[in-house]
């Protein structure tokens, strides 16, 4: 066997070993960290305290890369912010605007009733940074992962561990054992301390990390308290309803007999 078939071959076995390892640790069982959320269950609400000051871990720390499209300012109303407050957090931002009169786009302070302002112009800026490929958009993120807010919190709090033996590193990523095959692109985004809460509540990784996926549970479905509500209504009148005809049954019944 020549050198160069040689080589050929040993990297062969090698990209197929990596492969294999991979795979293996992809298919391997990491179970999700389970914390019991306030909005979970029938009568589950959404704790507007935790999600505000998980809008705030958002803001100072998640949106540098993430962006959050199918949220408009004037929607954090629902979590408790006055129209004041608001106004303010999006007079902070400039939104680009236009055509004007002379067919020239332009600067503008942002408004409620703007989306928030996604951290690059477009897809492919967004991903020149991260080898090509784009942070997702953290809208739905909850409902776009299985068991999303616990994969979300699991995932934040999932760095600094010992990689398993089986663990095949890929040069650029990150260690975190519940992304799938383990390496993930994007370094620890939280450390304690980052934020300063005015409410005076410690900001320690796994406060910032519950905080910030409960405002993301409720960016993900802002009407499930509604929803919640109502569905308990409407069984509440199933359940009358079911008991008046049972005893208009009985009663024709009895009389028939």
């Amino acid at each position: 066997m020549n050198k160069s078939v040689k080589k050929s071959f040993l990297a062969a076995v090698s990209l197929i070993a990596l492969s294999m390892g991979t795979q293996a640790f992809a298919n391997s069982e990491v179970k999700l960290k389970k914390i019991d959320w306030q909005f979970d269950g029938v009568f589950g609400t959404v704790d507007k305290v935790s999600a505000q000051r998980g809008y705030q871990v958002y803001k100072e720390v998640c949106a540098a890369c993430h962006s959050m499209n199918r949220i408009a300012f004037r929607n954090l109303t629902e979590l408790g912010f006055s129209p004041a407050e608001v106004k303010s957090l999006a007079a902070s931002y400039k939104v680009k605007d236009g055509p004007n009169d002379s067919g020239d786009m332009f600067e503008r302070d942002g408004l409620p009733s703007d989306y928030f302002v996604a951290p690059f112009p477009n897809e492919q800026a967004a991903g020149a940074g991260f080898n090509g490929k784009a942070p997702p958009d953290l809208s739905l993120i909850i409902k776009a992962r299985h068991d999303g807010a616990n994969y979300v919190y699991s995932l934040l709090t999932g760095y600094g561990q010992t990689p398993p033996e089986h663990y095949a590193p890929i040069e650029g990523t990150h260690y975190n054992p519940y992304f799938p095959g383990g390496n993930i692109l994007m370094p620890a985004p939280l450390s304690d301390g980052q934020v300063g809460y005015a409410d005076g509540t410690k900001a320690s990784v796994d406060q910032m990390s519950k905080d910030v996926v409960t405002f993301l549970q409720w960016a993900a479905e802002p009407e499930m308290e509604s929803r919640k509500e109502m569905g308990i209504k409407v069984l509440i009148y199933l359940a009358i309803f079911t008991g008046f005809m049972y005893v208009a049954k009985r009663n024709l019944w009895k009389k028939l007999h």
